[in-house]
């Protein structure tokens, strides 16, 4: 395969995996299904959707470099030479960065869990909380990702353990995904500058 056609497969490749990142982002602003907890989104929503990893990270830093690495591809255009393969090197490099932070991200959302409606077993009381933040065991057999039993601890929105961990696992493998597919493209990249894009000319 030469450069430029991998460029374009890389290109084209990012699309649905930002799309995908974006939605499930946006999707996160609605614990289990529900519109009700966006009017007091502060209290109710998980603080980690509010960084928009999968938005901003996954899915407009991701965006933007697509469309150029897509562009190096097409033999009609004017990227499709050395100093585009150049350029895409660089917004190769943009995109991995905001895999990364995606990734990122959405590991932290995981780990420390949604907030929800849970008892404080200090008061025996029902709080608004990450009731999975101050566990120092995160990823042991007792932490909540690998006990499913744990998950009935929030009582409300119904289901919204494992609403948070569907929706960020989405963007966590979408992610890897994607930063994947810019590495490939800072070599394709690399020996596109060395070597040109194999297009025909006249």
């Amino acid at each position: 395969m030469c450069t430029g056609k991998c460029s374009r497969f890389v290109g084209l490749s990012l699309f649905p995996f930002s799309a995908i990142c974006i939605i499930a982002n946006l999707f996160l602003f609605f614990p289990g299904w529900s519109v009700d907890w966006v009017k007091n989104a502060n209290e109710y929503i998980t603080p980690e959707v509010y960084f928009l990893g999968g938005i901003i990270g996954g899915g407009v830093l991701v965006l933007v470099p697509a469309v150029h690495i897509q562009a190096t591809g097409s033999r009609e255009n004017c990227c499709n030479n050395r100093c585009g393969m150049f350029l895409s090197i660089i917004f190769a490099v943009i995109g991995g960065v905001g895999a990364i932070y995606a990734l990122a991200v959405s590991v932290l959302g995981m780990v420390n869990g949604p907030v929800c409606l849970h008892k404080d077993p200090s008061h025996n009381e029902l709080i608004w909380g990450q009731p999975f933040k101050s566990s120092l065991e995160k990823f042991s057999n007792e932490s909540y990702l690998f006990n499913k039993n744990l998950w009935s601890v929030c009582e409300k929105p119904e289901g919204v353990t494992e609403f948070n961990i569907v929706l960020f696992s989405i963007i966590l493998v979408a992610s890897i995904i994607q930063l994947a597919l810019c590495t490939i493209q800072i070599v394709n990249g690399l020996v596109g500058c060395l070597c040109g894009t194999c297009q025909k000319r006249n």
